[in-house]
């Protein structure tokens, strides 16, 4: 049976020409030869797999051929290319550097630089990974490196280029390969398949040199894998199913789902995607490139972004046309701050689902929010029975600024959906709505929607008030944080009439910030304890009250109070308590 050999091997360039992506080093170089102007010393430097030491090969051979041609390549019929061309030449050595780093590796490497080449102009030294030579082999070899004979060339090639100490690269010439196109790794992925006789998709071509990263050496390797796989014939879907890709049909459904708000069929997926052992990391960012390539898929000019065959970015392009640029932009965003949390998320699968509900729900918020960022509300998801609700509108004259009451100018008498800190609890509904910023209204009138329930008045359990009161403060927004870390410590008391509301308060200020959202307050318990009788009162603490430890926050207020320098400190400089 003949010996197998691999394609990374077997396919290996021979020449400057037949070099894989790296065309403006590949002409330096030839146009080098030619010209005679030839370095003692070149650094190599790249990711692995991108041609680094078959470029170094390819030199070795080509400045050592005895009949070079016209257009800088070696001739491949001489004596000198022939040793080469069967391992026999000793004119070229090549080093190992992670396996030799030694002061003695180095020490050797130099007394064989002495002995001029036997046939040739040249003696060249490929040192690989020359980034593992230790400190002590490093400075043995600086001397030597700087000034060679004229029959020695040096060839470093390193994948981390940081690591080389500043002295070895200031005396090369340094070249930068690049990582592989997309494009180019297909194409000669497609030249490879020819000469084996291979029958292969080019969906499935582009999903190898994708998962490649921009390596030829590790897309022959995962092309051979694939290959046998297939038994001669790649295909698509064996291809994903080899790799463990997940199919880009996915989110091609998925997008669909979200135009049209279907938020089952979005949770039946990625319940599918998960069950065949996919991460939902993974998961959330080919969304995002997903959405990314729908974007650019809008304008003929960036279309040509999109590393795909021309099969799938026909897909993209029709599906772009559904699409508005606003409901990409923020689901991106979505998408990306799903990425982030990730990882300190302890419940990531339930952060995966919230996320694809929100996006679910962006095609119909358009008139909701302005700007690029999502609205962040989540509506019900599945249908149930609501109460009854009367709703009529209550249109009354702004009164002068300076006349308003500080009820009236902190918000409306009755909490609205717009203007809840959170969303009253329904049986059979899920819902999740976060506090947005309001603006100051500056018409000369205010309209104001009021909804009252028509349910029964409940009595009321002084256990229930007391979550339903912390519920509320933990649900104020950002800008509220201290009032609301203040409200989290208080006791609501429930009175004997079962209808009053006693808060007791420590000082003046307290109490008139409580006076200006007491209407959020009643309206929120009115909802949440179903009883739109109830009342908040409020009354400054007695020396007989029994008083509680006073939070950081709460001594820190009390300064305030008593202290005016304080207080101007404070508003001079915007502090708050950390």
């Amino acid at each position: 049976m003949e010996n197998y050999i691999v394609s990374a091997r077997k396919y290996r360039p021979m020449t400057f020409d037949t070099v894989v992506g790296q065309g403006a080093l590949t002409v330096t170089l030839k146009n080098a030869i030619q010209s005679g102007r030839l370095a003692h010393a070149y650094l190599f430097c790249g990711p692995r797999g991108v041609g680094k030491t078959t470029c170094a090969r390819i030199f070795a051979k080509t400045i050592n051929c005895l009949n070079p041609q016209a257009n800088g390549e070696a001739c491949g019929e001489c004596e000198s290319c022939k040793a080469f061309n069967e391992g026999r030449s000793y004119n070229i050595h090549e080093l190992d550097a992670a396996s030799n780093n030694s002061v003695e590796d180095i020490r050797v490497l130099i007394e064989q630089v002495r002995i001029p080449p036997q046939i040739g102009k040249y003696k060249v030294f490929i040192i690989d990974e020359v980034h593992m030579l230790s400190q002590a082999a490093f400075n043995a070899f600086l001397k030597t490196l700087e000034e060679p004979p004229q029959h020695a060339i040096f060839i470093l090639a390193t994948t981390e280029k940081h690591k080389i100490l500043p002295t070895i690269m200031s005396r090369c010439q340094i070249y930068d390969f690049k990582r592989m196109a997309v494009n180019d790794i297909v194409g000669h992925l497609k030249h490879v398949a020819e000469q084996e006789g291979i029958k292969v998709e080019e969906a499935a071509l582009n999903i190898i040199a994708q998962k490649a990263d921009g390596g030829m050496r590790d897309a022959l390797s995962i092309f051979d894998q694939v290959a046998s796989f297939c038994s001669g014939n790649i295909t698509y879907q064996q291809t994903i199913e080899n790799l463990n890709v997940l199919d880009y049909d996915y989110y091609f459904r998925l997008t669909d789902y979200f135009l049209e708000g279907k938020i089952t069929e979005c949770m039946l997926t990625l319940n599918e995607i998960l069950s065949k052992g996919f991460e939902g990391q993974y998961f959330i960012t080919g969304l995002s490139s997903h959405f990314r390539n729908l974007l650019v898929s809008q304008d003929a000019q960036t279309a040509e972004l999109i590393e795909a065959s021309d099969e799938v970015r026909n897909r993209y392009k029709e599906q772009a046309q559904k699409c508005k640029p606003k409901f990409l932009f923020r689901a991106m965003k979505l998408a990306n701050d799903c990425d982030l949390n990730y990882k300190q998320s302890q419940n990531k699968r339930l952060l995966v689902e919230i996320t694809l509900i929100e996006m679910a729900q962006l095609s119909s918020d358009d008139g909701e929010a302005s700007g690029l960022c999502p609205t962040k509300i989540l509506k019900p998801i599945f249908q149930a029975l609501r109460p009854k609700t009367e709703v009529f509108q209550n249109v009354q004259p702004a009164s002068p600024a300076k006349t308003e009451s500080p009820a009236r100018t902190a918000a409306p008498s009755v909490i609205t959906p717009q203007s809840s800190p959170i969303t009253p609890r329904r049986p059979g509904a899920f819902s999740i709505r976060r506090q947005q910023n309001s603006q100051s209204q500056q018409s000369t009138t205010v309209q104001e929607t009021v909804v009252v329930p028509t349910f029964e008045n409940q009595p009321v359990n002084p256990t229930d008030l007391t979550v339903a009161w912390r519920e509320f403060a933990k649900n104020l927004p950002q800008e509220d944080r201290a009032l609301s870390f203040q409200l989290d410590n208080m006791e609501p008391q429930l009175q004997e009439d079962g209808q009053t509301i006693l808060v007791i308060v420590d000082n003046p200020s307290l109490q008139g910030e409580l006076h200006k959202i007491q209407p959020r307050i009643e309206g929120y318990l009115h909802q949440r304890l179903q009883n739109n009788a109830l009342k908040l009162t409020t009354r400054l603490r007695e020396a007989t009250d029994k008083r509680r430890a006073l939070s950081r926050m709460e001594i820190f207020n009390e300064m305030l109070e008593q202290s005016e320098a304080l207080r101007k400190l404070k508003e001079e400089f915007e502090l708050e308590l950390a």
